[in-house]
């Protein structure tokens, strides 16, 4: 029963490294970039013993001559011949099962993806109430885009020029000269 289970976790991390940056995967095979970040992230990958070279031989050993990927039962391969190289100094079972432990229940990480930069020259850049000229009239006084209105001449046809302060007074001012 604890083996099955363990069988389980094993298939469900390979799954989850098998669908892992790729939107089109059906969690049934797993490609060489993908395989060597499992490697990478469940720390099969040491520095000594296993290097990135060895998980890429293992895996262009293990899959078929034309594939780019490998199945579930190529997986287990691929681990029982990584399983001796990292454990030296445990049997052959003993070494798989170690090897299986590190991987079961693991999923890929995204540790050291890249996050928005926030810099100060950004902000500088991007502060609204800093802004002249013509795209200081985009905004409104809270920094908020006015859409629009704020790239577009609005056209009124008030029958006065654009920045005349006077408008509307024509009809008061005649009134008071009769």
């Amino acid at each position: 029963m604890a083996e099955n289970s363990e069988e389980d976790e094993l298939l469900t991390a390979f799954k989850k490294f098998a669908i892992h940056g790729d939107t089109k995967a059906t969690g049934k095979e797993l490609n060489g970039k993908n395989w060597a970040k499992l490697c990478k992230d469940c720390k099969i990958i040491d520095g000594k013993h296993v290097t990135g070279t060895d998980v890429d031989i293992v895996f262009t050993k293990v899959k078929q001559k034309t594939a780019r990927v490998i199945t579930y039962e190529e997986f287990q391969q691929a681990l029982q011949e990584l399983a001796f190289k990292r454990f030296r100094d445990q049997s052959q079972d003993d070494a798989f099962q170690s090897i299986c432990k590190l991987v079961e229940g693991q999923g890929p990480a995204n540790v050291g993806v890249t996050k928005a930069a926030k810099i100060a020259a950004v902000d500088r850049l991007t502060d609204t109430s800093r802004y002249t000229g013509s795209h200081k009239e985009r905004f409104d006084e809270s920094g908020r885009g006015k859409g629009r209105e704020g790239r577009e001449e609005i056209v009124e046809n008030t029958g006065y020029v654009g920045a005349y302060k006077n408008a509307g007074t024509f009809n008061i001012k005649k009134k008071n000269e009769k």
